[in-house]
């Protein structure tokens, strides 16, 4: 595809923002609290719309349409629990986060549990991003080199040197903005693709309701030798129901508002416990309706190219294509010039909104929970500041250094083995809170038994997967599952070995609930 002028007029002006909003900030940074944190003075709005925008990402601009297209909408299913999994964090898990001047999800750890969890919570969490995050600019590389003729090496080099500029010289302050734009960008460009697709229909929005509804297309349903199969709502550790998949979101959704630094850097970034609170609930009651959106764009793909079909349309529905593909697909070929423009802006946007707080996040927990936790010697403010955007500097050099790996891999040899050891050192880290909101047991050392069980059935049930194992040590339930069973044998196992084997030496006082009942 080469841009028109229309196009790359508003792919500039796009880009032109972001950059614009780096710069303005740069000059506020003069210190970590506002590198960090952004002096704790944002409203609960703004902090909610960022929110939007960092949970967002790639997965709901292609992921979600490529799968409402090619089945239906068995994936949005998980996230019709996240209203309650923010209620219980609004009011459980937030009180803990905003203790004085808290500025990272892992200072609470060590307060409950110990220094040696707190830097398991903290490494784990880098290290998991780092994954993460190499894999988004691999995919962001795609798109520029589709769109610009680019090699993919030096889109990577472009579109990371890009997030990465921003990012390190405007902080928290850019990135919250940033990521504000980029969600408002997002649902603009979906709209405009449905407009597109609406106009063209001849019996317009009606037609796709009449179709999705004949086709099964608006079910919650899994797809089965070729056949929509709607989904059973009952309790079963073997199959895919819709009980167990609310279970599996409301997990997700808890980890995700616990443990996730992305996450509680904007708690602590909010101006109060209120404004907090109502930044958890407008992200809630953004995401929901975003999300099921793009999953309703992939529905309205399909009627779309049931009713003007295509060779390529056609390889993606039977699976001979990348489910992701339908919508670059739509945009490449159907949007007029200058409407191109707008919704690879979008595309662009929903990569660099996770990019960007990534970056952030881990150059924060570095320096507060590794640097200046464990260094000796007092540095004054300036030099962590100092320290914190050289971090920040080389997480970007990993980043592009690691979607080039990804880039030239033959395989998803590289991919698969660094996303396996992400889940055998992080599973149960949603246990650990929940052990430490909820119980006044527990110390490092309970903790650590849990986790090394855990550890240690990560570890059966990826080798399972891959059939490296007898017969005998099959895996009794869907793998779907393995996160919830993960953190109920973290806080289970760690709640024994902490009552019968490990002794708290001491009471726990206001780190757990029952203080404040």
């Amino acid at each position: 595809m080469s841009l028109s002028f229309a196009d790359s007029f508003t792919l500039i002006i796009y880009l032109s923002l972001v950059l614009f909003i780096g710069l303005y900030f740069a000059k506020k940074n003069t210190s970590t609290e506002e590198y960090f944190v952004g002096g704790r003075s944002f409203s609960g709005w703004v902090i909610g719309l960022s929110l939007v925008g960092t949970s967002i990402s790639s997965i709901t601009f292609l992921a979600y349409p490529g799968d409402a297209y090619k089945t239906a909408w068995l994936r949005y299913l998980p996230n019709l629990m996240l209203p309650i999994a923010v209620y219980i964090s609004a009011y459980v898990f937030l009180p803990f986060f905003r203790r004085g001047n808290t500025i990272t999800a892992y200072q609470y750890l060590e307060d409950r549990f110990g220094p040696s969890i707190r830097v398991y919570g903290a490494l784990t969490f880098i290290l998991g991003q780092l994954v993460r995050i190499s894999l988004i600019l691999y995919l962001l590389s795609l798109l520029i080199h589709e769109l610009t003729g680019l090699s993919a090496q030096n889109s990577i080099i472009i579109g990371g040197i890009f997030v990465a500029f921003y990012t390190i010289i405007g902080g928290i302050d850019a990135v919250i903005w940033t990521d504000v734009l980029q969600t408002i960008v997002l649902v603009i460009g979906g709209v405009v693709c449905l407009a597109v697709i609406i106009i063209q229909l001849p019996d317009g929005f009606e037609q796709i309701i009449r179709i999705a509804t004949e086709h099964g297309k608006l079910a919650f349903a899994e797809l089965r030798e070729g056949q929509l199969i709607p989904i059973e709502w009952s309790f079963s550790f073997q199959d895919k129901t819709g009980t167990m998949l609310l279970l599996l979101g409301l997990t997700a959704w808890l980890t995700e508002y616990s443990a996730n630094q992305n996450t509680v850097q904007r708690f602590c970034a909010s101006k109060s416990d209120a404004e907090a609170r109502k930044a958890m609930f407008v992200c809630a009651f953004s995401s929901l309706p975003i999300w099921a959106f793009y999953m309703f764009l992939g529905t309205s793909l399909y009627v779309f190219f049931q009713v003007f079909p295509t060779e390529t349309a056609t390889q993606i529905l039977n699976g001979e294509q990348k489910a992701e593909q339908i919508l670059p697909y739509f945009i490449n070929n159907y949007l007029p010039s200058g409407v191109a423009g707008i919704v690879i802006a979008a595309a662009l946007a929903a990569a660099m909104s996770s990019l960007d707080s990534s970056i952030n996040a881990i150059s924060t927990v570095s320096i507060v929970d590794i640097y200046q936790r464990f260094s000796k010697v007092e540095k004054t403010d300036q030099h962590y500041l100092m320290i914190a955007k050289l971090i920040a500097m080389m997480v970007s050099i990993i980043m592009i250094y690691g979607a080039t790996l990804l880039m030239t891999a033959e395989s998803k040899t590289l991919q698969d083995t660094a996303t396996i050891l992400v889940s055998i050192v992080s599973g149960g880290v949603l246990g650990i809170y929940l052990l430490g909101f909820f119980t006044e047991q527990g110390d490092a050392r309970a903790v650590w038994s849990g986790l090394l069980l855990t550890a240690v059935f990560t570890l059966w049930t990826i080798l399972a997967k891959k059939e490296l194992l007898p017969d005998g040590w099959v895996v009794p339930f869907d793998l779907y599952y393995t996160a919830i069973i993960g953190n109920l044998l973290m806080f289970v196992f760690g709640f024994f070995m902490a009552r019968f084997v490990f002794h708290r030496r001491n009471k726990v006082g206001s780190l757990s609930i029952w203080h404040k009942i």
